[in-house]
């Protein structure tokens, strides 16, 4: 499936690392058709999405118009290792991708992203710059008519639910980006009177169901007209943030910035987001320490940790190999995994036949299987290969 959702987090974590580090990934670093564009090659790969979130758009005329489709997919699960099927095809009720009905959730997103990546390509794609600054108003105002449009638990439909019934934090999220860009009284206005813009540790952790956070580092980071004060204020919550994690990461057995707590699915995602709140304060304070707790997170993922192999495809002596995913099925006409693919990690409850029968009942730290058939532990997702980068 595609999911807007999903897509947000992920295209905002690839932007926002231009925004701070332009220099990162010239144009030709990356062995992709765009990559003689002139244009930085991390931007090509969030333009990819970002162009498929703008698509996911209610057109004008339709009702509910602006608002954006949570997600599309097949009406049920497709096998593993599978070529994938045509987007849409109505007269094959099985087979084919098809829309799902819109929610505020991934309205938000599109309105955060698009607003983000107007700026962005401002002095690079005037055109591209100038639709997705009118998508982010246009999804913004949509989201603001439908506060509660909510995506419910839909199970056994061919595609993951990302449900979201709390879009406190996509609102504020949404604002800020839309007041970076745009300097308007209106999103001020709202992004300061957030619970959010105050307290941002009830903001964290950060994932996809939980954007807040990452309106809060755009306001950190990039130029924006709040006050000093207001600026100091933010960076000293994501410094006391990092606190947290690197305590965390001294008492963890292998140094991972998360408790017990933090292996749940997908937990590697979380390493790596918590490692970017580590690298601001680092950033921010110069202080060696946080930056100790980044590399610590480095090698946990990077085979320091109870399984005793790296969680990334290509690095490390024994490293992922057999990954859920439909198309890098390492076996018979299916590819191996391109090199620098994360696996999801440990999950002290997985839910796949697979992991169930062969790691339930070892430590929460060693539940994790490099298999196909476990989608709880060895997923590969764009939301947490984002952050790796």
């Amino acid at each position: 499936g595609k999911y807007v959702v999903n897509g947000g987090i992920s295209t905002w974590t690839l932007v926002n690392f231009y925004e701070r580090t332009p220099n990162a990934f010239p144009d030709g670093t990356v062995n992709f058709p765009e990559n003689a564009n002139g244009v930085s090659d991390i931007l090509d790969e969030a333009r990819w999405e970002m162009e498929f979130m703008l698509a996911m758009q209610v057109p004008t005329g339709q009702p509910l118009a602006g608002m954006a489709h949570h997600k599309l997919h097949d009406l049920v699960w497709s096998g593993v290792p599978t070529m994938p099927t045509t987007e849409v095809n109505n007269d094959s009720p099985t087979n084919g991708r098809y829309l799902m009905p819109p929610s505020t959730a991934a309205t938000l997103n599109l309105a955060a992203t698009a607003a983000q990546c107007a700026r962005v390509w401002r002095e690079i794609d005037t055109a591209f710059a100038d639709r997705c600054l009118q998508a982010a108003e246009t999804a913004w105002d949509a989201a603001l008519a439908n506060p509660e449009m909510f995506y419910g638990s839909i199970p056994g439909q061919g595609g993951g639910d990302y449900g979201d019934n709390n879009v406190a934090d996509e609102f504020y999220w949404a604002a800020a980006e839309l007041y970076i860009t745009t300097g308007e009284d209106e999103y001020r206005d709202f992004l300061t009177s957030s619970t959010y813009f105050t307290h941002l540790s009830s903001a964290l952790p950060m994932w996809w169901g939980g954007t807040a956070a990452l309106g809060s580092i755009s306001l950190a980071t990039i130029p924006n007209g709040l006050s000093e004060e207001d600026i100091a204020n933010i960076r000293d919550q994501i410094v006391h943030a990092a606190d947290g994690y690197r305590g965390s990461s001294l008492i963890e057995g292998y140094r991972a910035p998360m408790g017990a707590a933090g292996h749940v699915w997908g937990s590697n995602s979380g390493v790596l987001n918590n490692a970017i709140i580590l690298a601001l304060a680092y950033d921010f304070t110069d202080d060696q320490r946080y930056l100790d707790a980044v590399v610590a997170s480095m090698d946990y993922l990077l085979g320091e940790n109870a399984v005793n192999q790296s969680f990334v495809s290509g690095y490390g002596t024994v490293s992922m190999q057999h990954p859920h995913h439909r198309f890098w099925g390492n076996q018979g006409n299916y590819p191996a995994p391109p090199p620098g693919s994360l696996a999801g990690g440990p999950n002290s409850n997985p839910s796949d036949p697979t992991a169930i029968d062969a790691v339930n009942s070892l430590p929460i730290a060693r539940r994790y299987i490099d298999n196909i058939g476990s989608y709880s532990t060895n997923e590969v997702a764009i939301n947490w290969n984002a952050p790796l980068a």
